[in-house]
């Protein structure tokens, strides 16, 4: 089958199983060429909670669709490829928040959203790279627990006189991104605005012109008069950026920032998932009512 035939037969199994197909920001460009929705993993979730389809297939990570199957425990959230994982989620363990809930009794956990719905299940509350900031400064304790991304927790802290306690992980592919590449695409391309992801480490984000989440991303190059943009975040990011602003030009800051997990999921994955009803991630209750319930307490709070 070419890819077309493909695409056909995906959103005909979608229409007989009443089905949504949702996409990752960083997902293969084919995938987000054909998806209902794309959008950053907490969006994509609060979509598939409000969606009426039966079916939702999560294109994105494992935390991703377990998310989904905490806010839409009714539906079937089938994950193209389980295999599909993050990281930098993989880098706490419920053992080791745990210790060091012990060592701050009393001390909130603010968790990112990009973690394991147990790790979710023993926090206090959730945020997201775009709302971390509003998060912790809604919290009244003068002392928090950040996990699982050490880079955003001090890019959040920079924002409050709080004391924080970081987990040391990381994400990878943003990791890899460091200062003199910046600088040298900044040389090449001297008219451009450096725009990152708070993922990034603190000497890459202090080089940026602006930092912001991937949704943040969007709007930001959409409202800029600016015709060039340098871009620090996973190169998924660039289909829809080109896509909404065909005069402008993006350029990835660096060849590196490619996450193999993001770019495992293809079409043919796709298809497969729904001719078969699997893989199916669903989380336990005794996980997912905890969980939902710090995801729900970052939710009632407003948004700007």
């Amino acid at each position: 089958m070419d890819q077309d035939e493909i695409k056909h037969e995906i959103r005909a199994l979608l229409n007989e199983r009443n089905g949504i197909l949702l996409a990752h920001n960083y997902m293969r460009d084919e995938v987000q060429e054909i998806a209902d929705i794309t959008g950053d993993s907490l969006g994509l979730s609060i979509e598939a909670a409000k969606t009426a389809a039966s079916v939702i297939v999560f294109c994105g990570v494992h935390f991703m669709a377990e998310s989904a199957s905490i806010l839409a425990p009714d539906k079937t959230v089938l994950l193209p490829r389980l295999d599909a994982g993050c990281p930098m989620a993989d880098m706490v363990s419920v053992a080791g928040l745990q210790e060091l809930k012990a060592e701050h009794p009393g001390v909130p956990v603010v968790t990112y959203v990009n973690s394991s719905a147990a790790i979710k299940a023993i926090s206090d509350i959730c945020c997201t790279s775009a709302n971390a900031v509003k998060v912790v400064q809604s919290l009244p304790e003068a002392e928090i627990i950040f996990v699982p991304d050490r880079n955003l927790g001090r890019y959040v802290a920079r924002f409050s006189d709080k004391t924080f306690h970081f987990w040391e992980g990381f994400c990878p592919t943003h990791e890899r991104l460091r200062p003199e590449t910046v600088l040298r695409a900044r040389e090449i391309y001297p008219d451009a605005l450096f725009i990152c992801h708070p993922e990034c480490s603190p000497e890459v984000v202090a080089l940026a012109d602006h930092v912001c989440s991937t949704t943040g991303m969007y709007d930001f190059c959409r409202e800029s008069s600016a015709r060039r943009f340098i871009i620090g975040t996973e190169a998924g990011i660039l289909y829809r950026l080109k896509k909404e602003n065909p005069d402008k030009e993006f350029i990835l800051a660096s060849p590196a920032l490619i996450c193999p997990n993001m770019k495992l999921t293809s079409l043919e994955d796709v298809l497969d998932s729904l001719r078969t009803m699997a893989p199916v991630v669903k989380v336990a209750e005794e996980i997912r009512v905890p969980a939902k319930r710090a995801l729900d307490r970052m939710l009632a709070i407003p948004r700007d």
